[in-house]
């Protein structure tokens, strides 16, 4: 099987599996935008190299093997991505398709040297744990800015989705990771915030925003 597709139905079956131990075909048909029929037969692959069990009728699980090779793709992910924007200085909107391609690289070395240059990050530009060579993830507990009340101070740590639309939003806003926020009022109507945060105050964010921004309280 072509190698960079076994890789992505690997990482997406890890992805899905955070979300529910059980996992459903249609789920990861939905998730990789192909048919059950394609993701059945990729699976019966997966099942044959021991990455998942599967049986008929039932959920999908995914191996502790499945797990390792899962990490060891989003590592080399993860790396390109703070790689390209630490020291190519490209945009953290800019990075995510370009790791999408530098993520199937076999040479290890390369990902290992890219890990000793940025000095061993534990987290991506978007704020996403970094796993280690033996597929380990630090897992912070942040709360998403639209769980907390009014006059919180936060730090934004992460972000839930980094989509290329979402990321260019927050820069129109100059909001990044490490921004001090503080939580000014709550609209009850619509669930938006209005906050302030590097001397502007009176800036509002709509729920799905705030339910997207991962924090911590100072």
């Amino acid at each position: 099987m072509a190698s960079n597709i076994k890789e992505n139905y690997i990482k997406a079956l890890f992805y899905l599996h955070q979300k529910n131990e059980e996992i459903s075909l249609s789920a990861l048909g939905e998730e990789l935008q192909v048919s059950k029929p394609t993701a059945n037969d990729m699976i019966k692959k997966l099942k044959a190299e021991g990455i998942v069990v599967s049986e008929k009728y039932k959920p999908i699980r995914i191996t502790a093997e499945g797990k390792r090779q899962a990490a060891s793709v989003i590592r080399k992910h993860r790396l390109s991505e703070m790689f390209l924007a630490q020291i190519m200085k490209f945009g953290w909107e800019e990075v995510h398709e370009i790791a999408e391609e530098l993520e199937h690289i076999k040479t290890e070395k390369l990902f290992d040297r890219m890990d000793d240059i940025l000095g061993f990050p534990t987290t991506d530009p978007h704020g996403s744990p970094i796993p280690d060579k033996d597929g380990n993830f630090n897992k912070p507990d942040y709360k998403r800015l639209s769980q907390l009340p009014v006059g919180s101070v936060v730090i934004i740590k992460a972000l839930r989705e980094s989509s290329a639309d979402f990321l260019q939003y927050l820069n129109k806003k100059s909001i990044k990771l490490n921004t001090k926020i503080t939580i000014e009022h709550i609209e009850r109507f619509d669930g938006s915030y209005t906050v302030s945060y590097d001397g502007i105050s009176g800036v509002v964010l709509g729920k799905s925003v705030c339910d997207r921004l991962l924090v911590k309280l100072v």
